[in-house]
């Protein structure tokens, strides 16, 4: 098992967060480090799909002129022109 130096004030947060779930640190870093990871994985997937989606359209001509898309931006939030 390798040991990765944490900050004295996380260890603390870790330490009053464990207490509160009836946990040792350990369990409650290993609880929160594999929601992080698993929530980190599924955004950079979700990202993945966007980019094919949207290369894909490229691909296909679904386009429009980018000054079509700034001034219906434009127009939408009322930004100046």
């Amino acid at each position: 098992m390798e040991l990765v130096p944490i900050k004295p004030e996380r260890m603390a947060q870790l330490e009053d967060s464990a207490q509160r779930r009836s946990q040792s640190p350990v369990e409650a870093l290993d609880e929160v480090l594999d929601a992080y990871l698993e929530w980190e994985r599924a955004e950079s997937e979700e990202a993945i799909q966007g980019i094919r989606r949207a290369y894909e359209d490229v691909k296909a001509g679904r386009t429009r002129p980018a000054i079509e898309f700034l001034d219906e931006l434009r127009r939408k939030h009322s930004f100046p022109g």
